[in-house]
């Protein structure tokens, strides 16, 4: 009986040092632009886990078996208009995936613009992205990851947020609060899925309005263009959209690598001629369910 218990314990602690790591961005009382208020977080569970109002800004990471790690790692920016995020769907499934293959998947649950909560909401969530990265980093010994192995990955809104966090990981702002805020919090390489990129004439509405307003300066709009901020500083770049994207149009992926190009940056890009959009993993369409396995592809030529 004794020999019987202690298995049990045994399975238990493997199981239990084998879960998921869930770790807050920020200590207690110093979230930069938060404001103590009575809006709560919102979970919403029907075919997708939709999140909204966040509150505590997170990490969720998955990590990959010891024996079958690459030791390359990617920060998850789920999509959802910067109104809610799509957590499963663009998130916890993309970083089961990634494990599958040897790589770290670590979710973002990231702060969405709110007039309630916080002030000047709309750098909000780029201030929770780089702190994100930059504490992924200073973690990477503990979790077995590479330093310089740590990209991203966004989706639709959650694809504006990656490229902004790529193209303005330089910035001031925040006030850094601890020596995480020493790290780096420029990406090693960049994937886009039908991403959000510019706030010009081929924007998605939805998203500009959540995160700058309606009636945004030309300067705001510009700032928020990602297009227009590619150097030669601007990580390795992954590019996927589908043309009959109505939602989000394809030209946002072309305009970025068009600029990519422009400045030097290695590129790659698949448009696919139907998926619409927020197609997730499209694991139930015959062209598009091989799109992750390019994104392996693509990764392996980094090394």
């Amino acid at each position: 009986m004794k020999n019987i218990l202690l298995n049990l314990m045994l399975v238990v602690s493997c199981s239990l040092s084998a879960q998921d790591t869930i770790m807050s961005l920020w200590p207690d009382n110093k979230i930069p632009n938060h404001i103590e208020s009575s809006e709560k977080e919102v979970y919403r569970q029907n075919d997708i886990l939709r999140i909204s109002k966040v509150q505590e800004p997170t990490i969720e990471v998955y990590l990959p078996s010891k024996r079958n790690a690459t030791g390359e790692t990617f920060l998850i920016f789920p999509g959802g208009g910067y109104g809610i995020l799509a957590y499963d769907w663009e998130g916890t499934d993309i970083a089961k995936f990634l494990n599958s293959k040897g790589i770290t998947g670590i979710v973002v649950k990231y702060r969405l613009p709110s007039e309630v909560s916080q002030t000047d909401r709309k750098y909000v969530p780029l201030i929770d992205a780089q702190r994100a990265i930059r504490l992924v980093r200073n973690h990477a010994e503990k979790f077995n990851m590479k330093s310089d192995k740590i990209g991203i990955i966004g989706f639709s809104a959650g694809g504006h947020l990656a490229s902004t966090l790529g193209t303005h990981y330089n910035e001031n702002v925040y006030k850094p609060i601890d020596s995480v805020d020493s790290e780096s919090a420029r990406p090693d390489f960049m994937a886009l899925v039908y991403p959000v990129i510019s706030f010009g004439p081929n924007t998605h509405n939805g998203s500009k309005t959540n995160l700058i307003g309606n009636n945004a300066s030309n300067e705001l709009s510009d700032y928020f263009s990602n297009e227009n901020h590619v150097t030669e500083q601007t990580p390795p770049t992954f590019l996927l959209h589908a043309t009959d994207d109505t939602a989000v149009l394809v030209e946002n992926s072309l305009l970025f690598y068009k600029a990519l190009k422009e400045k030097g940056i290695s590129a790659t890009m698949h448009i696919y001629p139907k998926g619409g959009h927020g197609f997730g993993l499209g694991l139930n369409d015959g062209h598009l369910k091989d799109w992750g396995n390019r994104l392996i592809d693509w990764v392996t030529s980094l090394r």
